[in-house]
């Protein structure tokens, strides 16, 4: 059996509505030496009948049918045990790409031997079918350690193809539901020498109902997924300044969800509020406050008050009062 060029995995759960279109965009690239490694999580709609007839149409499409739900990583995780490409990337079931998006990353990794990960252009459609681009600057190439920093605070984005060998020796983080993901695409691009671009584009829909917009406790998983991240880079001995820049975001992650909790507790059912609370206090714990920098802990609200719970909460409900004051008459 030859090694086709690239692996694409896509995991499936109840995307009857939007599946065959993204496995349209598959079967009609342009570079046609793909595998396409579908795995159903126990989805409970026609989506296995629709793999089912897809497989039987193209021998390129192998599927995978989980008898429990697991989530999206560790459904990755499955279809990456059998990918046979030189490089790998993901498709989800309710995206597609652009026909020539294999082929233009393809040519990248080929015109660059060093280049082990290439970013797609990312274009967000939205329910009303409108599009708008991700907001990244164009970039001829950076290191793995840059692209690491950059994607940290989002300045580029995690839709991209990564050689094999890098990918299988860091699968998908599936110690969360949701938000660990993040952490596999940052260690791949730690793990680069090069981190390129090409022009081929990634059709990112927008739902509602995805748990980046929707009101759920489920929000609270970043901080567990930050942690897991800092426990992988300090598994990989990374560096002493790559922990510290990490400590620091993730300190910042934490306070950005106490403010969430504040902004929607009365949304929330009692039982609910004690898991939040208890999740940003097991992070709060866990902090090395002697690696935050002076501004990310020398002012109203970043202040750590280490080993005093009760007063940083109380610090953190005056600062969010404050700026929903300052918000509030900011309106006026």
């Amino acid at each position: 059996m030859t090694q086709p060029v690239f692996t694409i995995l896509v995991a499936v759960y109840n995307a009857e509505h939007y599946l065959e279109k993204c496995l349209d965009s598959l079967l009609s690239q342009s570079l046609r030496d793909i595998q396409v490694v579908c795995i159903d999580d126990c989805s409970s709609d026609r989506s296995r009948d629709i793999l089912r007839k897809y497989a039987e149409k193209d021998r390129r499409i192998e599927t995978v049918f989980l008898t429990e739900n697991h989530g999206q990583a560790f459904a990755r995780n499955t279809g990456l045990k059998m990918a046979r490409g030189r490089f790998i990337t993901f498709v989800d079931s309710d995206d597609w790409l652009s026909a020539d998006a294999l082929e233009q990353a393809a040519g990248v990794f080929d015109t660059h031997e060093d280049t082990d990960c290439v970013l797609f252009r990312l274009r967000y459609v939205y329910p009303d079918e409108s599009e708008k681009d991700y907001p990244m600057e164009r970039f001829d190439v950076m290191s793995g350690k840059e692209a690491f920093e950059e994607s940290l605070i989002w300045k580029i984005h995690g839709v991209y193809a990564v050689r094999a060998d890098i990918h299988k020796a860091f699968p998908y983080d599936d110690s969360c539901r949701s938000c660990s993901d993040d952490n596999t695409t940052r260690m791949h691009y730690l793990k680069s020498r090069e981190v390129r671009c090409c022009g081929g584009v990634y059709y990112y829909r927008q739902h509602r109902q995805s748990v980046t917009h929707v009101i759920s406790v489920r929000r609270f998983d970043a901080l567990p997924a930050n942690e897991s991240m800092k426990r992988q880079l300090m598994e990989q001995n990374t560096g002493d300044d790559i922990l510290t820049m990490y400590e620091n975001e993730r300190w910042l992650n934490m306070i950005d969800m106490y403010g969430f909790y504040i902004a929607h507790r009365r949304e929330f059912t009692k039982d609910d509020r004690k898991y939040a609370l208890g999740i940003i206090r097991k992070t709060w714990e866990g902090i090395e406050t002697d690696r935050l920098c002076g501004r990310n802990k020398k002012k109203l609200g970043f202040y750590p008050f280490a080993g005093m719970w009760p007063l940083f909460r109380l610090e953190e409900e005056l600062y969010f009062a404050l700026r929903a004051l300052l918000g509030r008459n900011g309106k006026e």
